[in-house]
């Protein structure tokens, strides 16, 4: 018999305080000439404030740094201004920087001590419900240090030779087993401390905050993600998009 006791589950922290980061300096050139994509109106309404009001909705967030464009962080501070937002919780914002690493780092600098738990959340995301948001947070008061929403996919994937001019036919050189595959949102959420440690320690391009973790040999899981928390990244995401606040207007009598 092993003398060796088996290592302690991380200690849950029920009583850690949760800031969100939003990364909010991209220009969204896919969806086509115009403001930044953060800025685009959904029903008449910015995104980035549709996607701060989805964060605040949830009681275990009492701040939301919102990361603008390094040259407008005025124009986003009247914007905030101008909108309702829920009066619980705080709210500023701080310029951003030339990529969207850079810029959740300069989040990450702006926020107070206090906060334990960080959440990432991509403004193009407006939709996502509260519901997903406290899972992502309850998993990290859990003991995870880093947690992600994700849903199964429901296409089969190809991993492709990419061709050298766009648009040519390009040879499949694989099929991953779709069951092991996620398609991943936000918001995702993690321990403070290791998101800090990533963004000092990885170098590398990224794609998500996630990726940066799983850098530094560290497990990430997921919770169930929702199919109304999709990225609006093309025009047809707007048409999408305007169709569920419609459907939401609907169901709640509004």
């Amino acid at each position: 018999m092993s003398d060796v006791s088996p290592p302690s589950p991380a200690p849950a922290r029920t009583a850690a305080r949760t800031a969100a980061v939003i990364p909010a300096a991209g220009r969204g050139v896919r969806l086509g000439p115009g403001a930044p994509k953060a800025l685009r109106a959904l029903n008449g309404t910015p995104m980035l404030i549709h996607a701060l009001r989805a964060l605040a909705a949830s009681r275990a967030v009492s701040l939301v740094v919102v990361v603008a464009p390094p040259d407008g962080a005025a124009e986003v501070k009247s914007l905030l201004d101008a909108h309702a937002l829920p009066e619980r919780t705080d709210f500023l914002v701080v310029p951003g920087g030339d990529s969207r690493q850079e810029s959740v780092k300069l989040g990450l600098d702006a926020l107070p001590p206090e906060y334990d738990i960080v959440l990432v959340h991509d403004a193009a995301r407006p939709l996502v419900p509260v519901d997903t948001v406290d899972a992502v947070i309850e998993a990290v008061r859990d003991g995870a240090v880093a947690v992600v929403p994700a849903l199964p996919l429901t296409d089969t994937v190809k991993e492709v030779e990419p061709a050298e001019t766009p648009g040519e036919p390009e040879p499949v050189v694989a099929t991953p087993r779709r069951a092991r595959l996620r398609a991943v949102q936000t918001p995702q959420g993690f321990d403070r401390a290791t998101l800090i440690r990533a963004h000092e320690t990885v170098t590398g391009d990224v794609t998500d905050d996630a990726g940066m973790v799983e850098q530094l040999g560290l497990t990430v899981v997921t919770v169930p993600g929702h199919e109304e928390a999709f990225k609006v990244t093309r025009p047809l995401d707007l048409v999408l998009a305007e169709a569920v606040l419609a459907r939401r207007r609907l169901n709640d009598g509004f």
